[in-house]
């Protein structure tokens, strides 16, 4: 199916997903576009035949800002400028993410204030859509002036240069581009500084991380209400009459949700019924009840932890979203206002925030999963359940005890993660760039702590499961009896030791494809 990127359209997170999950997307321009694109090259020829002194057109770039160069030497210029930045190291990124980049890329392109040619986007969206996925290293990017080593890394394919993946095999730019029957890019003045001078790789990385953290949230309502049942919770603490009384849109959300999805489960405990029970149990002299009138916070309190979350990844989508609407290089070419803004547009500390913000989010989520493992497997927690989850032959067998091993170890670890990364800037370039947000790096790690935490709940999701056969599954819920049923096509009751690992990577993919863990 072609996507078509229109000047009325706002391009969504979910956009940016589908594009990259096509080996072959089919990205394509309207017509208002590419009249905008052409008259923001238009302007800005015009203001170079006028003699206009502009960063990155007659001037040159980075700590050079103040060496003025001659527009007869615009090719060269911009092809240094991609081969001097093209930096970064590490492991290559997968082909879904540079797909994501891109499109992102060509996203802000289309906005039409960055006057490259529209031969050249063209070109840029021809790469793309051939399936040719530039190899793009991982580590070194700034996020400010953009991201620059790894869009150099994509930028330097489309003009032949370094190398990509085409048909399962790394080749030369130059080769992957004639074997797709592409003629490679020819940069004029700015356009090189167009491709690459931009918060695009922090953007389509953000993009993919979000929509996959967003279905993984989603599938952990439904988890935290099976918990519930599993570790034989009591409802009343989610009633929406006491939530009124405290207006925070994303509590009040899970609270409802967790009424409603257990207001026909019959292993979720009433708190009236405990109450009469102790009641009976009162004498003259104070002595232990026979259960709490109340649970721990792992429970009691997962509207007040979880609504949080789902604030927070709703405001951090908001602010991806923006950024991936916007033109963010320097300098822009306003063809509406005849007029070339220097600007710091590129600058990445929105994005670097929101993912910050986003890992936070996720620490949270995966300390309340990382406490319910704990009860599940603690005998003096569990309201009943064997120790470990280990029902036959206990002590000759471990359980589920291994588990908690890595859970425990990925916690301590994704926590490390939850230092902001856009607070530790460093100058650069002779204190030119002496304020950075790496953003591209928030958005890497990001990425990494949603799969630490999609391991932790998926092993969650295990333990609920192995708790609600030792109970009975007859009194599940219709909606946690369905969860129950899938995770059961894939994992079976474990009365063996056997090794889990595959059982809990397997449980983690789906999450973070939800919907329903098909």
């Amino acid at each position: 199916m072609t996507y078509t990127l229109s000047l009325d359209r706002r391009v969504r997170l979910a956009d940016i997903e589908s594009i990259a999950a096509a080996p072959k997307p089919a990205l394509a321009l309207d017509s208002a576009v590419r009249q905008r694109v052409e008259a923001s090259r238009r302007t800005l020829e015009k203001f170079v035949a006028e003699g206009r002194i502009i960063y990155g057109v007659t001037t040159s770039m980075g700590g050079f800002v103040d060496w003025l160069v001659p527009v007869s030497q615009a090719r060269q210029l911009q092809e240094n400028l991609l081969n001097a930045v093209a930096t970064n190291v590490g492991e290559h990124l997968d082909d879904t993410a540079v797909r994501a980049i891109m499109a992102s890329r060509i996203a802000s392109l289309s906005r039409g204030n960055s006057a490259i040619s529209l031969a050249n986007l063209d070109t840029f969206i021809a790469v793309l859509n051939a399936g040719i996925a530039p190899c793009v290293p991982q580590k070194g990017s700034l996020g400010t002036s953009g991201d620059l080593g790894p869009l150099a890394a994509i930028a330097l394919v489309c003009i032949g240069q370094w190398k990509a993946r085409l048909g399962g095999k790394v080749l030369p730019g130059a080769q992957a581009l004639s074997q797709a029957g592409i003629a490679p890019m020819e940069l004029s003045y700015k356009e090189g500084l167009a491709l690459i001078n931009g918060t695009s790789g922090m953007v389509g990385l953000s993009a993919l991380t979000l929509q996959a953290a967003r279905r993984l949230v989603q599938a952990y309502l439904l988890i935290s209400a099976l918990s519930v049942e599993a570790l034989g919770g009591k409802t009343k603490p989610f009633d929406p009459r006491v939530h009124a009384l405290k207006p925070h849109r994303g509590q009040r959300q899970v609270a409802a949700y967790l009424w409603q999805t257990l207001a026909d489960s019959q292993l979720a405990v009433d708190e009236l019924d405990i109450e009469q029970l102790l009641a009976a149990e009162i004498a003259d002299t104070a002595q232990a009840g026979s259960q709490p009138i109340e649970d721990a916070y792992s429970i009691r309190c997962t509207p007040q932890i979880l609504g949080p979350v789902l604030d927070s990844l709703a405001t951090t989508e908001q602010t991806v979203e923006d950024e991936l609407n916007s033109s963010n290089d320097n300098p822009l070419i306003n063809p509406d206002e005849k007029e070339v803004f220097h600007n710091g547009h590129f600058h990445g500390q929105y994005v670097a925030m929101a993912m910050d913000h986003l890992v936070i989010a996720l620490t949270t989520l995966m300390n309340l999963s990382n406490r319910r493992v704990d009860r599940y497997l603690d005998q003096s927690n569990s309201n009943g359940l064997p120790p470990f989850l280990c029902r036959e032959n206990p002590g000759l067998r471990l359980g589920l005890m291994g588990g908690q091993f890595m859970t425990a170890s990925l916690t301590a670890e994704t926590r490390a993660m939850a230092m902001p990364m856009s607070i530790q800037s460093l100058t650069t370039t002779a204190d030119f760039q002496d304020i950075v947000s790496f953003g591209f790096v928030a958005a890497r790690r990001a990425r990494e702590a949603l799969h630490n935490v999609a391991h932790v709940v998926a092993f969650e999701l295990l333990c609920a499961c192995q708790a609600i056969d030792i109970r009975g599954t007859q009194g599940l819920s219709t909606a946690t009896r369905a969860l129950y049923e899938r995770t059961r096509q894939h994992i079976p009751y474990l009365d063996t030791d056997i090794t889990t690992t595959e059982y809990v990577e397997d449980v983690a993919r789906r999450l973070l494809n939800h919907p329903g863990l098909a």
